[in-house]
Order: structure tokens, then sequence, then C-alpha cells
């Protein structure tokens, strides 16, 4: 039974959280919000299979590489695809028009492109109903501290505001993998799919790259473009239309009948084979090498010096290709330099980094013994292997996900850059950011400052992010402290938005002529340091063609970032050889005729 004293004390404490009840009640009534209910998320009507062949998926936002190739996935998987157009500012203005304030500059962009898509449906006399029912939009969502895990609240709001009420938004989740709102069937994600998805995005970031590694030094303005957009058409065509791979008409006629009855050994074999046809394939090798063959026959000069220009920054802003951040890759190029682009697959390694730490720091508080002694092997084994169970799959994840696009890189010449990996940026950033900071690029922006600049891989770092973005905010904070450490370092932050491109671009050109300074310098000091002027490395050039080819490998040499000044060393040191072979023949041939 209760005593009196803990009767009295309960009876004390219902007062007093009535009184705080009917206070609460006051103030909310005093402030208008009495009437208002709480916030649920609305229940979006589902995508079902029925729907697939009248329902087109739209996505937008990535280069136009990247679109491409996972364009013609979906077309190869059975979906009705479309991406919609590269966003301008006039979208921006829709946004802003549609949308709440307050908005950062992907969501404005994104929300009004596809509005205005929309709009250009009905113009062409779809009605609003028939566009509600025929176009789902694909596109990313998340939570964190910033503005992202609101984008898809802004994108309802919007769309209803301009009319589209209803129109269904499927998300990728970026922390939970790809499910749509309504946690829809429509959208079925089979072993072909998902090994095409991680073809699309290894082979558009391994493309993309290869655009800007190779144009700033072609000799026939406009070839690289052309033989890009060939060879972009040659792969999408493969993604396309290659034959889906299947046990029961792989297998040999003997095998048949096991496989029938053995449901679950025809299923882990079918996956398997599936696997190993999507990336191994012949079909899809052979497409590789014939991209690889046209882009080599690119001719390009890399006695040309142009300042290396690193692109990081936030995810949207850094790999856009357009208004949405001031055209900034044409104009570095129409300025004369060279840009290093980001590929996605380096967020992809990002975020299951960043989720195998996170399980490892919160591990102690989880673990299923607390602190065991050093002789209590048992417990010790036990939380060892509960570790790895939460982190083993994550290590695997990240071991495949780097080797099939290193794979990727190798089939398509191997001159592309290779994956920094994640430990070493961790590593680098930890003294100034650390790791489970979250939020944006996290760390990445500052691992990757600091990473480029101190193994000379580029002249500058350009990072790109939308205005007021507050991820990036934090990390441009620490970027002081980074410059202040590293005096070579050229660190430039750019705020994205609407309007401002005028005042941007004037800003990089003052920290471009400091690259080019640089990168002036380090080409001058290797002509001195091997003795060579720039007629002697070209005449050397003109007998050996082959160092015209786009994807001949030039050997990196450590303490230089600039093509120019690589390429340079690397010809004196063919020179070189080159004389002592003929040096060495001229002693034989002396040799013999004395003999």
């Amino acid at each position: 039974m209760p005593t009196t004293v803990e009767v009295t004390q309960t009876d004390f404490e219902m007062e007093i959280q009535a009184r705080i009840d009917a206070e609460r009640a006051r103030l909310r009534a005093e402030a208008g919000l009495a009437r208002m209910k709480e916030f649920n998320r609305p229940v979006e009507r589902s995508f079902t299979a029925e729907e697939r062949d009248r329902v087109t998926i739209l996505f937008g936002g990535l280069t136009w590489k990247h679109e491409e190739m996972i364009k013609a996935v979906f077309h190869g998987s059975g979906y009705h695809c479309e991406n919609i157009p590269t966003p301008v500012v006039a979208d921006f203005q829709a946004g802003k028009e549609y949308g709440n304030n307050g908005q950062c500059n992907p969501t404005y962009f994104t929300v009004g492109n596809l509005v205005r898509y929309l709009q250009s449906l009905e113009h062409q006399g779809m009605t609003k109903k028939e566009i509600i029912d025929n176009y789902v939009f694909f596109t990313a969502g998340s939570c964190g501290p910033c503005r992202f895990g609101m984008y898809e609240a802004e994108y309802r709001y919007a769309l209803q505001n301009a009319g589209f009420d209803g129109f269904r938004v499927l998300l990728f989740q970026q922390t939970d993998g790809i499910k749509a709102a309504s946690g829809e069937p429509g959208l079925k994600f089979s072993v072909d799919f998902g090994m095409g998805m991680l073809n699309a995005l290894n082979l558009g970031d391994v493309i993309n790259e290869l655009v800007y590694q190779v144009r700033p030094f072609e000799v026939n303005k406009g070839e690289t473009d052309r033989v890009i957009q060939e060879s972009v058409k040659t792969l999408t065509d493969t993604l396309r239309g290659r034959k889906r791979w299947h046990i029961k008409e792989a297998a040999p006629k003997w095998a048949l009948p096991y496989l029938e009855k053995h449901e679950k050994v025809a299923g882990i074999s079918c996956t398997l084979g599936k696997v190993a046809h999507n990336l191994y394939g012949k079909e899809y090798v052979d497409a590789l090498h014939a991209c690889r063959d046209s882009i080599n026959s690119i001719e390009v000069d890399r006695l040309r010096v142009k300042p290396v220009i690193k692109i990081t920054g936030e995810f949207w802003a850094q790999t856009t290709e357009g208004d949405g951040n001031f055209n900034m890759f044409a104009f570095l190029e129409k300025e004369g330099a060279q840009v290093l682009v980001e590929p996605i697959a380096t967020w992809i390694a990002y975020m299951m980094y960043v989720a195998k730490e996170g399980a490892k720091a919160r591990f102690d508080a989880q673990a299923p013994y607390r602190d065991p002694k050093w002789y209590e092997l048992k417990k010790r084994t036990v939380n060892e292997l509960t570790l790895l169970k939460k982190t083993g799959g994550l290590n695997a994840g990240i071991g495949m996900w780097t080797y099939f696009y290193h794979r990727t890189i190798k089939h398509m010449g191997g001159t592309v850059h290779h994956l920094v990996p994640q430990k070493e940026l961790a590593r680098l950033a930890h003294p100034f950011y650390h790791q489970l900071a979250r939020g944006g690029e996290g760390h990445m922006e500052v691992g990757k400052n600091v990473f480029y600049t101190v193994n000379h891989l580029c002249h500058m770092v350009l990072a790109l992010k939308p205005f007021g973005c507050m991820p990036s905010t934090q990390s441009d904070a620490v970027q002081s402290r980074v410059v202040s450490k590293y005096k070579d370092m050229i660190f430039l932050p750019i705020e994205t938005s609407g309007e401002g491109e005028v005042n941007a671009h004037s800003r990089v050109q003052m920290a471009l002529a400091e690259a080019r300074a640089k990168a002036r310098a380090e080409f001058e000091t290797v002509l001195e340091k091997r003795g060579r002027s720039i007629d002697d490395l070209r005449d050397y050039v003109e007998h050996h063609p082959e160092l015209k080819k786009a994807l001949y490998k030039v050997p990196h040499r450590g303490g230089l970032a600039g093509t120019a000044a690589q390429f340079a060393w690397h010809v004196s040191d063919l020179m070189d050889a080159s004389g002592g072979a003929r040096h060495r023949e001229r002693v034989a041939q002396s040799t013999a005729a004395a003999a």
C-alpha cells in the first residue's frame, strides 16, 4: 500500500502538470496556435506495377553523361523514363515563385525545373490530371542538419501551388536506400536493374572526367565533344539493349531438372550469374573498349600550360552543369584552366564510410558486454563478432564499390583518377574537422582540400555550394585555419544562387591569376631542371605520335601538379633514354667496325 507521503507527492506532481498544461494552452491560444494540428506526412498514391506501361519516371540534376546512362538502364528494365532539362535561371525564379522562402539553391532550381517541365507538357495539350496520373518524379531525400531533409515537402508544396497537387514523388533515401514514399511496388529493383545502375554511375563518372581531362588539350576544337557523344551513345545502347541473362537459358540441359527441384540453388546461381554477366559480359566489355579506342584517337597537345582546378563543395552544386553553379566548368575552361571534377562514386563511398565509423563509435554503448576484462576472452570475442556483424557488410561494400569503379577506369584507358581512400581523407581532416560531424560532405571538403594540395594534384581548389548552405558554411569556417597552415594553398569558396554570376566569375578570375602563375612557374622550372626548350620537346613529340594520343598514360611525378609539367618531365626522360640508346648503338657499331 502507498504511504501518505507517496500519495501526497503524486497529487502534488499531478497538480504541477495540470498547471503546466493550462499555461501551455493559454500561450498557444494567445499566439493563435490553439487550432493548429500536428503535421502528418501526406499519404501518397502508390505507383503500382500495373502502371509501368504508361507512367513515365522523371529525374534530373546530374550531368548529361550520367543522365543518359541512367535513362538507358531504366529503359532496359522496361520503364518509361525521361530526364528533365538542365536547370536554368528561369527555373530558379519559378522555384521561388511557387515554393517557400528561405530554401536553398538546389531546391529552387530543381523544383522550378520540374514545375516548368510539367507546365510544358500542359502547353502541349495534356491535362493536369493526365500529367499527375502518367508521370512521377524520382529524386534524392535525406535528413540531417540542413534543409535537404525538407526537399520532399518543398517539392509537394511547390507542385500544389503550381496546380499539380497529388503529383507523385519517389525518394532515394541516402540513409535507407531506395524506396518510394508510399512503399510502392511499381519500381522493382531487380539484380539486373541494380547492377545496371552501378555500371551507369561508374560510366557516367569516368566519361565525365575524361571530357574535362581531354578537351582542354584537343588539337581539333570540338572533336572531344563529338567523340564523347558517340561513345555515350555506344554505351547507352549497350545498357539498354543487352540481353538479360538467366540461369535456365544459360545452364546445360542436363542441369535443368536439378535446378527446377532446388529453387534456392537456382535462385543463388541466377543472381551470381546476372552479376557476372552485367560486369564481365563480353558485350559490355567490348563496348567499353570500343569507346576507349575512339577517345584515344583524339589528338592532344599536352604542352599547353593550364592550371588544374579541383572542384569540391556541396554535392548538387559541384555536379550540375548549368546556371545552377554559374556554368562554372565552362567558364573555367574558357579562362584556360583544366577542371578536375569530383565523381559521384566519392559521395557513395563517403556515405558507407560514415555509416561504418558511426557504428563503431556507438558500439561501446551497444556492446553485449561493457568493458570486459582482458582475460574474459569469451565476452571479448562476442563483442568483436557483434561489431563485425555491424560493420562487415559496409567494409565489403566499400571494397567492392572501389574495385568496380577502378575496374571501369582500367577498361576505359586507365587515365582517370582513382578514388581517394576515405580513411585518408578523414585522417587529413581530423586536426580541423571530426569525421562524425555530419552535414553536407562533412569532413570531406576539408580532407580533399588538404589531400589535393599536399600531394600536388592541383594548383587551386574551388568549392561550390548553395547560398547559405549551413554544412558548407561550417566547412568554410574551418578552411580558414587550413589555409593558414598550408601557405601555398589556393582555396576559393563560391556560393551559388540564381543571381550574382558576374561577381562569382570575377572572384574566380582573381584566384585563377595566381593559379596560372603557379602553373607557369612549375613548367618553366621543369624545363630549366631538365635543360630542355619547349621546341626540343615539341620536336620529339612530332616524331613520336603515340605521345599525342588522348589516353597516353603520363607517369605521375611527385611535386608536379600541371599536365604540361608532368608531360615535359616524361618526354625529357624519354629523350634521355633514346639518347642513351643511340649512344650505345654507335659504340656497338664502332666496336664491330674495329673488330
